[in-house]
């Protein structure tokens, strides 16, 4: 076989797009018989991350042997749906089957020595609809699982689940003991599509139904980090092989278009001012917004905790920081805090040294940033999954401080008072907690993983195995 097309086709989002692009750049430089087309497509309506993800995408067009292709936009399914975005994405996706079907069939005519294999899909867990597509065409297909394991167990336990109780979830039902985990799972962490039949829970059982109709799982984690859950659902039984390829990070950091390089100077420079491991960041991803009355808690919080802090904030325009923080905050923090609005540069903050805890909406991909840099965590999950991803770091793996693991925005009736975040932040930043000790130590496995030799490395080499069928590693 002289050479293999990989078609990606991730999901929109920042988080899905930047682990998808990431781990093709990884797969070209360990195979020079692979070639990839990513299908691309944006949400059908503006977004503050569209320069962003622009920035993203107009990157690659460096990188060799891989291209990408436009998938055109189509009409929104009804935007009342984005109550819930599981569903909404869902939908989504279904409607752009049709231009995934010509852009696929395009790909394989253009191929005059095209023969079945040549041609392989990867699908986001989310772009599952595409299989009809896969199938009709003959390709066969691998799914990119950009979360973790804990999500594909549960995503797996709900298609099954669904087969005896075609039902959600409810919320007072009792823990469930699922495949992968060590302790019972409380509903409060589990995501909120889990109990809401048109808010997402159809779609997850959906997408979960096709999910053994894979060659193969590939999962951004680490083999070692989830080693339970690996061994106990990669039984090459009922489930696909699962290829542990994580950590998967773009640690350049991808500068977002909006933010202001005078600012981004000045974070770097405060931090440069900084004593060792004596910041505690605060960041709760790009969908992370407060209300006044919890910003206010925050800053109350984060000044009784006496820490110095840099605190990454994004409030409903028109209102400004200035205007909602308590009064007098500013003067009293002096140097020893920094806000910065909107945008920061996560990944160098991050890579700093004056960095020594990170208060975290527990996304995945900022947890494996903090476990990358040896950063520990404290968790303030909001949306998606990250109730769960929260419930692992802090029960199953011991590597993050608990804050709260079932928040979920309800507005001014669900606040985390000032009196828990200075807790949570003086234990955080405890220079020889426990927590911190086995955070270092994660951080040297991450690092060996994608060394060669390593689990993750030896990972991709399977994978590459199963998808050009010659020894490869």
């Amino acid at each position: 076989m002289a050479r293999v097309e990989l078609v990606f086709i991730p999901a929109p989002g920042i988080g899905h797009l930047v682990s998808t692009l990431e781990f093709a750049k990884r797969l070209i430089h360990y195979d020079h018989r692979l070639f990839i087309t990513v299908l691309y497509m944006k949400f059908p309506f503006k977004s503050h991350l569209d320069a962003y993800i622009d920035s993203i995408v107009a990157s690659l067009s460096l990188v060799h042997r891989i291209k990408l292709l436009h998938l055109p936009l189509v009409d929104s399914p009804p935007m009342e749906l984005l109550k819930s975005i599981e569903n909404f994405i869902y939908l989504y996706m279904e409607s752009l089957v049709p231009h995934v079907r010509k852009a696929l069939t395009d790909i394989v005519s253009s191929n005059s020595n095209y023969s079945q294999g040549d041609v392989v899909l990867v699908l986001d867990f989310f772009s599952m609809p595409m299989m009809d597509v896969a199938n009709e065409l003959g390709l066969p297909s691998y799914m990119f699982m950009t979360s973790n394991l804990g999500l594909l167990s549960l995503m797996f336990y709900l298609a099954t689940r669904h087969n005896q109780i075609s039902s959600e979830l409810e919320e007072s039902d009792a823990p469930l003991r699922l495949q992968g985990f060590q302790n019972p799972v409380p509903s409060s962490v589990l995501p909120t599509p889990a109990f809401c039949k048109d808010g997402g829970y159809s779609a997850y059982v959906k997408l979960a139904q096709r999910f053994r109709e894979t060659k193969g799982i590939i999962v951004n984690s680490i083999e070692e980090l989830e080693s339970y859950s690996f061994s106990s659902m990669n039984d090459g039984a009922e489930t696909p092989p699962i290829y542990m390829v994580g950590p998967v990070l773009d640690l350049n950091g991808q500068p977002h278009p909006s933010m202001d390089q005078v600012q981004n100077d000045k974070i770097l420079k405060w931090l440069d001012e900084q004593p060792h491991s004596s910041v505690v960041f605060l960041c709760f991803g790009s969908m992370g917004k407060f209300g006044a009355s919890q910003l206010r808690e925050i800053a109350s919080g984060l000044q009784r905790s006496g820490h110095r802090f840099l605190w990454s904030v994004r409030v409903q325009q028109p209102t400004t920081i200035d205007e909602i923080l308590p009064e007098g905050f500013l003067e009293q923090i002096g140097s020893k805090g920094m806000i910065c609005n909107e945008w920061a540069p996560q990944v160098k903050i991050l890579a700093h040294s004056a960095v020594g805890g990170f208060l975290s909406h527990c996304g995945w991909n900022s947890i494996l940033e903090s476990l990358w840099y040896g950063v520990p965590v404290a968790t303030w999950p909001i949306y998606a999954e990250q109730q769960l991803n929260a419930f692992r770091m802090v029960r199953e793996f011991g590597l993050a401080v608990d804050l709260r693991l079932d928040y979920k925005d309800r507005g001014d009736d669900h606040i985390v008072s000032a009196e828990e975040i200075e807790t949570a932040v003086k234990h955080l930043m405890e220079g020889d907690s426990e927590v911190r000790k086995k955070v270092k130590e994660m951080s040297e496995t991450a690092r060996k993983s994608v060394e060669e030799g390593g689990s993750s490395f030896t990972a991709i080499g399977k994978l590459i195995n199963s998808i050009i069928g010659s020894n490869y590693y």
